[in-house]
């Protein structure tokens, strides 16, 4: 079943994420590294509420979106990290319960009226969900290490988690 496929990749990356999530300084939430850049809080919120796009692409078969779309963007650490957890395990939860012929419906997203996503579901939770969170979520380590902030290991020990050499 392709929801089998997909859960231990999910569960890894969730888990990283979250990781990374817990080191977002409360009292840096405005900063931004260059006028063009997200601030943290919106890029730390970007990168939670990406979790609950899962959800939205199993309940759903068309999303349309605008300029009037409002992103995400937590007061705290303590709230990024709870919406993230509770839009994970809903996520979770709908990837669990979903079948083949549901993860291989097409599923579409349109922007201010043009269609810039149409693909199987499945192959729309790895690019638009995973991949997507896995990019954002590195740029959220450079953010971190330019701040002063603990970087946590993703995919092995980071500077931080290394001793001293």
């Amino acid at each position: 079943m392709t929801s089998e496929t997909l859960l231990p990749e999910y569960d890894e990356e969730m888990a990283s994420t979250r990781k990374v999530l817990e080191q977002v300084p409360d009292d840096k939430l405005g900063w931004a590294p260059h006028e063009k850049s997200m601030s943290l809080g919106r890029l730390a919120g970007h990168i939670a509420q990406i979790a609950e796009w899962a959800t939205q692409i199993l309940r759903t078969e068309h999303l349309k979106l605008d300029a009037s779309y409002l992103p995400f963007i937590a007061s705290s650490r303590d709230e990024l990290v709870k919406k993230f957890e509770s839009w994970r395990d809903e996520a979770r939860a709908e990837i669990t319960k979903a079948s083949d012929a549901d993860l291989g419906k097409i599923w579409k997203m349109d922007w201010s009226g043009q269609t810039i996503i149409e693909m199987p579901r499945h192959a729309v939770i790895r690019s638009m969900v995973m991949n997507h969170m896995i990019h954002h979520r590195g740029q959220l380590t450079v953010y971190l290490r330019l701040l002063g902030a603990r970087v946590p290991g993703v995919y092995g020990p980071s500077a931080d988690e290394m001793p001293a050499q």
